[in-house]
């Protein structure tokens, strides 16, 4: 399978609509691509309209349905990018990707809950998704989500 063929199937497994337009919240762009490094704004798991997994990790959202949201905030930097380059094939590498959770004040495993989001690149992009990454506890995210991730790529166009 190719980049785009997995990623297809991985968008539709979480009921991700790749025709729609992608949702942003404010006045700014989504994707911005400066010499060669494709700088994508924080995304949480939103899709369509609905903002999915809204509460706090460790609280009323479960560790897995942390890792959830995160996954689908990968399939939205994916989806933006692939609007962009046209092909995931542009991508070569995943420099940095920065995972905020919206914690419990006892939680402590935004690693795990990042996992989700890199699970999702490694899947898609192979080798070419490993990347280093931050993952930190937040008090609030935007719209009451549990996750909002930040990602750069290495392209080519």
């Amino acid at each position: 399978m190719t980049r785009d063929e997995r990623f297809e199937k991985l968008a539709a497994e979480v009921g991700f609509p790749l025709n729609e337009e992608i949702k942003v919240g404010g006045k700014y762009t989504p994707v911005l691509i400066d010499a060669g490094i494709a700088y994508i704004a924080g995304q949480i798991p939103r899709v369509g309209d609905e903002v999915r997994f809204v509460g706090v990790a460790g609280g009323s959202i479960s560790l897995d349905d942390a890792k959830r949201a995160a996954g689908i905030s990968a399939i939205r930097a994916l989806a933006l990018l692939k609007n962009v380059c046209g092909t995931l094939d542009a991508i070569v590498s995943v420099p940095r990707i920065n995972v905020f959770v919206r914690s419990a004040p006892d939680f402590t495993k935004q690693s795990e809950v990042a996992d989700g989001a890199s699970d999702v690149l490694s899947t898609v992009l192979e080798d070419a998704g490993v990347h280093t990454r931050t993952s930190v506890g937040a008090i609030q995210l935007p719209k009451g989500a549990v996750v909002e991730v930040d990602f750069c790529f290495r392209v080519t166009r």
